[in-house]
């Protein structure tokens, strides 16, 4: 198969087209922090109006966040941007590149997140698990491509 061909199918290749460039990721990242309004986002990142749009607009006809009607008091109707289920399963890629981050990238004066169970405050942590819920040692795992090129 020719690379321009499996890229085309390639899981991670299709998904970088609609959450691979930075401000992208930081617009998932803001949303996961509760802001949903465009006005939130722009004060947030500090991102120009049109790149903000745009990747705002990927997102929604991408299907990771929709658009949602909502009216504050003595203003005009106003669309926010929600995340759907397909941007909610995107928490832990977001969790991950964190992670990779604060071991690889992280700035002595920088913050770290640290992930927690909501209910119990308890640190969480990305694993690879068996389907049986066995630990596995990161680097003994591996890829397999099947016909279908799925990771």
């Amino acid at each position: 198969m020719d690379p321009s061909e499996f890229n085309a199918r390639c899981s991670i290749a299709r998904t970088l087209e609609v959450v691979g460039e930075k401000w992208t990721l930081l617009i998932l990242r803001e949303a996961f922090r509760g802001r949903t309004r465009f006005s939130e986002f722009r004060d947030a990142l500090g991102v120009a109006r049109d790149i903000l749009a745009a990747r705002l607009t990927v997102l929604v006809d991408n299907g990771v966040m929709a658009k949602r009607a909502y009216r504050d008091e003595n203003s005009r109707e106003r669309e926010e941007y929600v995340l759907t289920d397909a941007g909610r399963d995107l928490r832990p890629v977001l969790a991950a590149l964190t992670e990779w981050g604060d071991a690889h990238r992280r700035l002595p004066e920088g913050p770290t997140a640290r992930f927690v169970d909501r209910s119990t405050g308890a640190p969480v942590h990305l694993v690879f698990v068996t389907e049986g819920g066995e630990l596995v040692d990161p680097a003994l795992v591996t890829s397999e491509f099947t016909e279908a090129a799925t990771l």
